[in-house]
């Protein structure tokens, strides 16, 4: 489908991702995109609202926020979704007040104390409802032994996300809340559920931040498997970015849910049907 048949004019709402998208990261370095910004400007000037969902989960979204300001983007505190709120949604939905063994940086841990969710240590894992894991920087093994325990014990285990890599200005970059997830997966034969993109929860998450329902939304992202995907759930129409992770590989070759309604080499491309 061409991308003048999408009428983005008529879109209500904007999901768009950051790394690969709107951003590059080289190292700590963090590089706008060509034409990021003008998009960005150009949807504020519309009126309509518009969420960056990342699904980087080492910091809360104000942090990233902060970063995406520092670096040249035009971006509200408000304006930034991530895992730490979407995992939100999905505990409200299945597992209200439960317990959740977590597997975050601190600065991660403490945005989740202070939105309510009930965190419990490790040495007591079979209290835990869930485990959680997102981003963490250090990990032993005596905690995944105890973390997998608490899955065989009957815990759900939530992931930020499963996909391998993210897209970096020097080619991929690894996640390490997938390697993690996978060994937790691995150990204790539970299946990984996703509360990232794609996902109800990111859905849900940034239906009740947007306000629009998600079939008048345009969801914008570099990555098939996630941010098509993401769209493609909630039936907004989908924009595949070439600048990032998928790069220029084969739409014939993607499954139907992860294949976009429209293709872009660079943001730059979308100011014309703004």
């Amino acid at each position: 489908m061409p991308l003048e048949a999408l009428r983005l004019d008529a879109v209500r709402g904007f999901v768009l991702d950051a790394d690969g998208t709107l951003v590059h990261r080289a190292g700590k370095q963090v590089h706008v995109q060509p034409g990021a910004s003008q998009v960005l400007e150009r949807i504020h000037e519309s009126g309509r609202p518009f969420a960056i969902f990342t699904n980087g989960s080492h910091a809360p979204p104000a942090a990233f926020a902060g970063e995406l300001r520092a670096a040249g983007l035009d971006v509200a505190d408000e304006e930034v979704l991530t895992p730490l709120l979407s995992v939100q949604a999905h505990l409200h939905a299945h597992h209200p007040g439960g317990s959740v063994l977590p597997f975050v940086t601190e600065s991660a841990r403490a945005f989740l104390v202070e939105a309510g969710v009930r965190l419990v240590d490790d040495e007591d894992p079979q209290h835990a409802e869930v485990v959680f894991v997102a981003h963490s920087d250090v990990v032993s093994f005596p905690e995944l032994e105890r973390a997998a325990r608490a899955l065989l014990a009957g815990g759900e285990l939530l992931t930020g996300s499963y996909a391998p890599a993210y897209a970096g200005a020097n080619g991929p970059i690894l996640s390490r809340g997938a390697m993690l997830t996978a060994a937790l997966a691995k150990a204790s034969s539970v299946e990984p559920v996703i509360v990232g993109k794609p996902s109800e929860a990111a859905l849900d998450t940034v239906r009740e931040r947007l306000g629009v329902p998600t079939e008048d939304l345009a969801v914008i992202g570099d990555d098939a498997t996630m941010d098509v995907a993401l769209g493609r759930m909630g039936g907004a129409r989908t924009i595949l970015v070439r600048s990032g992770i998928s790069g220029a590989g084969r739409l014939d070759d993607l499954d139907e849910a992860n294949r976009p309604d429209a293709v872009v080499d660079g943001v730059a491309e979308l100011l014309d049907w703004l």
